[in-house]
């Protein structure tokens, strides 16, 4: 009798282990915490986290850069916040080379290879999890126009930490995937942003005297003076221009 308890208690503490260390894992626990919000939402609820997950998030990014530049133009800062736009992809590509290798090296599988149950909208990824690729993208971009212009910045942070949750909600990636991407992300943006200035910044003042200069001043070269002459007598919004606005 006593070998058949022994024999029985084997098995079942056996198969209790996984789940009592999946229970004390938080990662896991805010996996299924944030996925498990969609087991009850609409179907257009999925849909709509899927495409903002997938491509609405890196769409106002851009248009998010765009606003930053039409207006930047019509300071005399300008070439400093050109600069920083023009920094913020570049970082989002370098930082996507650079999680290639850390991507081979950790090996860490899609969450939903690992764990059943998680409501995934996205079918079909089989590359590695570990670092998210779309959060270190948004985040590169969210600290180059923070570096730019702070307060379009902040708006930029705000996405990255939306696109965060969003793949997390999918079931695509653990929170740890996503924080490992912000946190690369971040670590290329501002590390090379001294060096990745230096070279734009001047770039940017030839080419706003040049007659592309309406890519970086409205008006094009000869619009320098006349804003000068504007900023001094204090920006329309009351923000305190660019130049505060400056993070670098």
């Amino acid at each position: 009798m006593d070998s058949l308890a022994s024999a029985t208690s084997e098995p079942l503490t056996a198969a209790a282990g996984p789940v009592v260390e999946a229970e004390s894992n938080l990662d896991v626990e805010l996996l299924y915490d944030i996925n498990g919000i969609g087991t009850d939402a609409p179907h257009w609820f999925d849909r709509t986290v899927e495409w903002v997950g997938e491509y609405g998030i890196l769409v106002a990014m851009a248009l998010l850069m765009l606003f930053c530049w039409w207006g930047a133009r019509k300071r005399s800062g300008a070439p400093g916040v050109v600069a920083g736009l023009v920094w913020a992809p570049i970082a989002a590509g370098i930082a996507l080379l650079v999680n290639i290798p850390i991507r081979e090296i950790v090996e860490r599988p899609r969450p939903f290879l690992d764990h059943e149950g998680l409501h995934v909208l996205v079918e079909g990824k089989t590359d590695y999890s570990f670092a998210s690729d779309h959060s270190t993208l948004a985040m590169a971009i969210a600290v180059g126009v923070f570096i730019a212009h702070r307060r379009y910045g902040l708006a930029a942070l705000g996405l990255a930490l939306l696109e965060g949750f969003c793949r997390i909600y999918m079931g695509v990636h653990y929170p740890t995937d996503v924080v490992g991407g912000f946190a690369l992300g971040t670590a290329v943006a501002l590390l090379l942003a001294p060096p990745a200035m230096a070279l734009l910044t001047p770039l940017a003042r030839t080419v706003a005297d040049s007659r592309a200069g309406w890519l970086v001043r409205a008006g094009g070269a000869g619009a320098s003076a006349s804003e000068g002459e504007a900023d001094s007598n204090g920006p329309a919004d009351g923000s305190g221009g660019h130049r505060n606005d400056l993070a670098a």
